[in-house]
């Protein structure tokens, strides 16, 4: 069957307006990821939780993912979570963020907390490929009507919804943490405090020496959790930039400069950045 020749001449200003489009942005052809988490209508999903720790404390010092004492302090205060192995991802879903919620016991007080992932929970009921929180015991409680709080953390594997939503620090820029380790051939470096998505997928560094835009950048590798490290085995030449891309929705972020020249390893430096 013959084709209505104004059809053919839609189709071939469809294809050529597409065509353009790649041409002059090809972000618009191939960006493959349009998620965003701060938009997003949350969707819940079942999963079991647990407690460690102390019960008003942040479950253990720093954990898996390698945040260290900070987990007790603002902006986290001890509102943090272990997560199974199905959800850690071998620590990429280091700082990521969720929602939480019981419903299933009388002490539930069906409001859903906040809490951000710093820590894997390798045992135990984490065993499963289910979904499974090992939360602090001030985030377990934070789940309970108030002054139940006892009542709630006696209930043992507790039926939870969860939901992945975006991480919010007002106020908070994008922290960088050197690791003790560091030397001038060898720098690694905790991320913290990423708003938005809270994951990362890729940690890319720029030294001084290069000027270009998009030249120059490095790849980091993942120590482990929340560590990424770059060992080029030549002196590294500061001040430096560092990239990140996050693995949720894939959204790419500089903070220029950010690691001075007098470095030293255990410092933290702040960029003047964040993804919200």
């Amino acid at each position: 069957m013959a084709i209505p020749y104004h059809l053919c001449l839609s189709h071939i200003f469809l294809s050529c307006l597409l065509a353009f489009c790649c041409f002059s942005n090809p972000a618009l052809c191939f960006k493959t990821k349009h998620f965003n988490l701060s938009t997003m209508e949350i969707r819940w999903s079942a999963a079991g939780a647990t407690w460690y720790g102390s019960p008003t404390g942040a479950g253990s010092t720093g954990g898996a993912c390698g945040y260290g004492h900070i987990v007790s302090q603002p902006p986290f205060s001890s509102m943090i979570t272990a997560i199974s192995p199905s959800l850690y991802r071998s620590g990429k879903e280091c700082g990521a963020c969720y929602q939480i919620k019981c419903t299933a016991h009388p002490s539930c007080s069906v409001k859903p907390v906040r809490v951000v992932t710093t820590d894997l929970c390798p045992g135990g009921p984490c065993t499963s490929d289910s979904a499974h929180f090992d939360l602090s015991g001030t985030a377990f409680g934070a789940m309970a009507n108030p002054g139940q709080e006892g009542k709630l953390r006696d209930a043992g594997v507790l039926p939870i919804e969860y939901a992945r939503v975006a991480c919010d620090y007002p106020g908070k820029t994008i922290a960088f943490h050197v690791d003790q380790g560091s030397n001038p051939n060898y720098f690694a470096v905790v991320v913290e405090f990423e708003g938005g998505d809270g994951d990362l997928a890729h940690v890319d560094l720029k030294e001084a020496s290069n000027k270009t835009v998009d030249d120059g950048w490095r790849m980091m590798q993942q120590s482990w959790g929340a560590v990424w490290k770059l060992d080029v085995g030549s002196t590294l030449k500061p001040p430096f930039s560092i990239r990140l891309t996050t693995q949720y929705s894939g959204q790419t972020l500089v903070a220029s400069r950010v690691i001075p020249d007098n470095w030293q390893p255990g410092a933290t430096y702040r960029s003047l950045v964040n993804y919200l």
